[in-house]
């Protein structure tokens, strides 16, 4: 009998600190107008000092177990997708399995920064495919505001901070129908923290890990790229463009989910957009927006939805799911 991982449950968190673009006014060189025109975005959540990606994680995956009606000890395998770890060791996904009370199964952080939630899925999906897992627990979560240069308005303007979480589970019935994960380390120089503790460690140490981004050459490459991973997994599942009922594209620019919409001759009313109130939340992206629309009634049973995202490295993804 082949197994299938499907979404029995989902959580988010969202720290309560709301930045706005009229508060960035006051920051960075910028205007409110401005940042809205060209990303969609109106506004941040930034975690308060203190407040962890550990701390996302978790309130995020007691939400998701109790969406799932399961109990931390149901959890055979935990996976956390983020670039903002708490610790260089540690993984994150340790001190989240620690501070839910669970004992002895797999933990492990995965780091594909904005792709990283459908890179972890993947795995827990492949987990789940060979028998290996029944109840898994993946989680994006990132407190993206730590890596940010405040005086680049280029870049603090686009990222916030965040959490989402699924339970995935063994199951007889359709649930994640394929998974495709895609990196060309060719356009590490185009998004990137260009230092870490094996480089600079010293420029860690003192606060100087920021993210750095080349906008034009990203944009264009994410857009021709995302178009491209949509119609993968069409073509991989012998399925036509009408039989999606909804897109949960990575939340990083309007303009870039307009494009693949419309690739996907795709109504923006079956597009989950929620970077306007959220921004860009890199790993912790796909699981927000997905979370919300399953909250608000949007997506219900049954319905067939594709996941996508793209990130640094550069790294990308597509995923088909049955809900």
């Amino acid at each position: 009998m082949t197994l299938s991982a499907r979404i029995t449950g989902s959580g988010s968190y969202l720290p309560a600190k709301v930045l706005t673009n009229k508060d960035l006014e006051g920051i960075v060189d910028t205007t409110e107008d401005w940042i809205y025109s060209r990303s969609g975005i109106r506004q941040r959540h930034i975690a308060a000092e203190g407040e962890f990606t550990s701390d996302l994680a978790l309130a995020a995956s007691r939400e998701a177990l109790r969406s799932a009606g399961r109990a931390p000890s149901d959890v055979d395998l935990i996976v956390v997708a983020t670039t903002t770890a708490d610790q260089v060791f540690p993984s994150t996904a340790c001190l989240l399995q620690q501070r839910l009370g669970i004992h002895g199964c797999p933990a492990f952080d995965v780091q594909a920064v904005c792709a990283g939630f459908l890179y972890a899925l993947d795995v827990v999906y492949r987990y789940v495919a060979t028998g290996a897992s029944r109840c898994a627990l993946v989680v994006g979560a990132e407190t993206f505001s730590r890596i940010l240069n405040w005086e680049d308005r280029t870049t603090c303007v686009l990222f916030g901070d965040g959490a989402g979480a699924m339970v995935i589970e063994a199951s007889e019935s359709p649930g994640i129908l394929s998974s495709h994960i895609h990196a060309d380390g060719a356009f590490k120089d185009l998004l990137c923290v260009p230092v870490g503790v094996s480089t600079a460690y010293q420029e860690v140490l003192d606060g100087r890990a920021y993210t750095e981004m080349q906008g034009k050459e990203v944009f264009r490459w994410a857009v021709s790229t995302l178009g491209d991973a949509v119609i993968e997994i069409l073509d991989a599942n012998g399925i036509e463009k009408g039989e999606i009922d909804w897109l949960v594209p990575h939340q990083a620019n309007i303009r870039i989910i307009k494009a693949i919409a419309k690739r996907l001759d795709l109504s923006m009313d079956q597009v989950v957009v929620t970077i306007d109130k959220h921004g860009n939340t890199s790993a912790a992206s796909v699981p927000l927006a997905f979370d919300t629309a399953v909250r608000d009634g949007r997506i219900r049973s049954g319905d067939q939805v594709i996941f996508e995202a793209f990130g640094g490295g550069f790294t990308w993804g597509s995923m088909l799911v049955k809900i």
